[in-house]
């Protein structure tokens, strides 16, 4: 196997990890390891609005008050390498779950580009295009 091959091998196993890293991050409130998912720089754009920085997506993110408990799922992941820099998309289902019981749906698709630091591949923006929401979403965004 060339050694070319490997490394694509490797950065595409690392980015589909940072898609599921990004996914824990959000339902577990992981904002201590931002920096292990995001660059420094990172533009993020749903719904909410525009972040730009850590500090505006952490805000973003973990301003999803009324909710107890969120639940993401990613399939349909397609990474395209071009060096050092790479995108990846990934349908998204969220479920919301308010009072115990109450649950809303979110569905879209993250598109987010990527690049090779240091430390690893990072996300450097994310734009989040929904498909569909239950009502029950409305409250929050």
């Amino acid at each position: 196997m060339s050694t070319d091959l490997l490394q694509r091998l490797a950065d595409r196993a690392e980015l589909d990890d940072l898609v599921a890293r990004h996914t824990l991050w959000v339902d577990e409130a992981r904002w201590d390891e931002t920096d292990r998912v995001f660059t420094e720089d990172v533009v993020v754009t749903s719904l909410r609005g525009e972040a730009r920085g850590i500090p505006a997506l952490v805000a973003m993110v973990s301003g999803h008050t009324g909710y107890e408990a969120t639940l993401h799922t990613k399939a349909n992941t397609v990474i395209e390498l071009d060096g050092d820099t790479a995108s990846v998309r990934a349908n998204d289902i969220g479920v919301f779950i308010a009072n115990g019981e109450e649950a809303a749906i979110a569905s879209g698709t993250h598109h987010y580009t990527a690049r090779r630091t240091p430390a690893g591949w990072r996300f450097d923006s994310l734009r989040v295009v929904p498909f569909a929401l239950t009502g029950a979403i409305a409250r929050v965004l």
